[in-house]
Order: structure tokens, then sequence, then C-alpha cells
């Protein structure tokens, strides 16, 4: 079977076609020529990781799944939300990002937040959503040097360290993240 996975991150990439079956040829947006940026037109992560896996299957006729992440915070009504990417702008930056985010919840008590992921997948006809979600706090300061995004300001809950401060196999396996592939994978492997 071939699936695409809508990604041109090849990090994320390898990372996810080692954790599905061996039956499966997963192939990325490169491999089947899609160069194009598929704008996220949705109002919420579950309608952009749609968007972009019935693109896929439009326009390239490809079975295909693809994912969107969020970063909700309680206190900020559930910002950055869909726009945790740009939370600061239309240019990608982490650090502007998390000092934006910092800087809104100075003095606040609620810090709580959450990490959430949605997984479209596009298949014979069929869509199903499987959704991650990973509990935890925002902290007071930048830790660690792991990890990448909001990841050196978000602690999970029941641990003392940040995303940031985890080794990579320690965060995949609480991860929300990690927790949708988990569901994509048994689905797959069905």
């Amino acid at each position: 079977m071939r699936l695409v996975f809508a990604t041109h991150n090849k990090n994320k990439f390898k990372e996810i076609q080692s954790l599905l079956p061996h039956h499966i040829e997963l192939l990325s947006l490169d491999d089947i020529g899609c160069t194009e940026d598929i704008e996220e037109t949705g109002s919420t992560i579950d309608e952009n990781a749609i968007i972009k896996a019935k693109y896929v299957k439009r326009n390239y006729d490809y079975d295909c799944f693809a994912d969107d992440t969020g970063l909700e915070v309680d206190e900020l009504g559930g910002e950055p939300g869909m726009y945790s990417a740009r939370y600061a702008g239309e240019e990608k930056s982490s650090d502007a990002n998390m000092n934006k985010l910092l800087k809104k919840l100075d003095g606040k008590a609620n810090r709580r937040a959450r990490f959430k992921t949605v997984i479209a997948l596009t298949i014979q006809g069929r869509e199903t959503l499987f959704t991650g979600i990973c509990e935890g706090k925002i902290t007071k300061e930048k830790r660690g040097n792991e990890g990448f995004g909001y990841d050196p300001i978000f602690q999970p809950d029941s641990y003392e360290q940040t995303f940031a401060e985890m080794s990579l196999s320690e965060k995949s396996t609480i991860s929300h993240r990690a927790r949708a592939f988990t569901q994509l994978t048994d689905y797959l492997s069905e």
C-alpha cells in the first residue's frame, strides 16, 4: 500500500516512517512532486489537517494523511491554537512565539495548557481523524535545548522537565504527536 504523508519536513517524515507497518510505502509531498505550500484556510486544527489530506487526494490521487498541531492555553481562551506556528507574525519564529506567549501570561496564575495534534487520513474513499492531546502547563521561563517550537516552555503533567529538557525518545512516548500517530498506526495495522 502506498500512502502520502502531507509534509515537506524530512525529519518528521523519517520519524513517522519508522513507526508505520512495513507493508506501507510512505511517500512525502516531495516524492509526489507537490512543491506548493498547501494553504491552511480552516478555522480549526481539525479542518486544516483535513484540507491538506483532501488537497493531496484531489490533486495527486494518492491516499494521504496530514497532521496539524497547536498549543492551547486556557488563560488565553485557547490561544495560540491553530495560529501556533505564526503566533508572533507571518515569519515563523519559535523564539518570538514563545516570548509573546510568556509576555501575555506574565503575572497570570493559570498556566494550564495542552498540545493537540490532529491527523486526517483519507484512504479508500473514507476520512478518519485521530487526535492526540498532552496536558501540561506553560513555565515562566525557557528551559532546555532539545525539541523545537514551544518545547522549552511546555511542561507535561507528572513531569518536572519541559519537552526541551527531555530526550527525543522520552518525549516521543508521551507527546501529543506520538499519541495521535499511535492511533493512526494501530488503524493502519488492522
